[in-house]
């Protein structure tokens, strides 16, 4: 007999090429009156052109937002949200710069608007995250989830191609760890198999051609659904690694995820076969961990911690802060477990279950 329960989070999407040119008229219906944008300091210039998209709506624009967000970013953010008597954001960017917005949500309970130009699918997702003395704390909370979400496609034109593909690989491990898993939630899962589906066929024809629109808004649509399912799914050792590598070593969070995640599902493989196969499935190859490494590599992606600045020395370090407190993942996680399979994502090998 099929039992699950489910819980929906408060989304609120706009999608659609040239859907950036509703944000004035979005935000006049939602009250908001002194918007804080918010872009990385690669994206300065299109965060100006969001505050004259504004107008007088447009307070400030902070441009420092950087991965994992270092607790130093978000003081200074939440000073000048007090300075200038914001009552919202407006995230122009990836994860770093939703992230950033989140944090704020759950701090200075600012309610927070995205537009994402990439494919990190964290606006989807009420996670939240914030690093300090090398650790990246996470929390799940449903006020971080954005008032509104702006989905453009024409915005991830500017996306170089080799970040999209890591963006890319980014949201399919949110997708692929709510498939491969223990504990199926129906509705979960058929989110996240949509999103496999769309990432899987858009990925290489954007990689093939930069400029298929329809692609990049496949694959944007393919990252919201990951996201979502990672909103209203679970999490477990393949997040748990890219925190830790994030928050210690500082690596890419993107180009860790596209590494880890073939060793990651490979790990859980046993425990998880149905889910894996069903994943197989979708993609149209026979070993669900071996596909995606696969991919990885028809992507160009990187496939090696060393290839991120991972030294060989990192690794017993890695695998001790990983383990060092108990969280939920369908096969036991042990140290050494643990550090054998980071070896082989170190040296760039395939995947292995055992």
């Amino acid at each position: 007999m099929l039992e699950f329960n489910y819980k929906g989070l408060p989304w609120n999407i706009i999608f659609g090429a040239g859907a950036l040119q509703r944000l004035p008229e979005e935000v006049e219906k939602l009250g908001f009156e002194r918007a804080l944008v918010l872009t990385t300091p690669q994206q300065q210039s299109a965060g100006e052109e969001i505050m004259q998209l504004l107008g007088g709506r447009g307070a400030c624009l902070f441009s420092e937002a950087i991965m994992h967000v270092p607790v130093q970013t978000l003081e200074a953010a939440k000073s000048l949200a007090d300075e200038i008597q914001a009552d919202c954001t407006v995230s122009l960017g990836g994860g770093s710069t939703t992230g950033l917005g989140k944090a704020l949500a759950a701090q200075k309970s600012l309610p927070n608007i995205a537009i994402p130009t990439s494919f990190a699918g964290s606006e989807m997702t009420n996670i939240w995250a914030v690093t300090e003395t090398d650790r990246k704390v996470t929390t799940r909370d449903d006020s971080v989830v954005p008032t509104l979400t702006i989905y453009d496609p024409e915005l991830t034109l500017t996306m170089p191609v080799g970040f999209a593909m890591v963006s890319g690989l980014n949201a399919l491990a949110q997708a692929i760890v709510n498939v491969a898993t223990d504990k199926p939630n129906p509705m979960v899962a058929s989110m996240a198999l949509d999103g496999i589906r769309a990432l899987v066929s858009a990925l290489p024809r954007i990689k093939a051609n930069p400029d298929d629109i329809e692609a990049r808004a496949e694959a944007l649509y393919g990252a919201s659904m990951a996201g979502a399912a990672l909103g209203t799914g679970s999490t477990g050792l393949h997040h748990k690694l890219c925190h830790t590598f994030g928050g210690i070593f500082n690596t890419p969070h993107a180009e860790t995820h596209a590494i880890l995640l073939a060793h990651s599902v490979a790990y859980n493989a046993t425990a998880t076969a149905e889910g894996s196969q069903r994943i197989a499935g979708v993609m149209g190859v026979d070993d669900a961990a071996v596909g995606i490494f696969d991919l990885a590599g028809k992507l160009d992606a990187p496939q090696a911690l060393s290839d991120i600045g991972i030294k060989e020395s990192d690794l017993d370090e890695a695998a001790a802060v990983t383990t060092e407190k108990p969280f939920n993942n369908p096969e036991p996680v042990t140290i050494q477990k643990v550090r054998a399979m980071l070896q082989r994502a170190f040296e760039g090998l395939p995947p292995t279950s055992t």
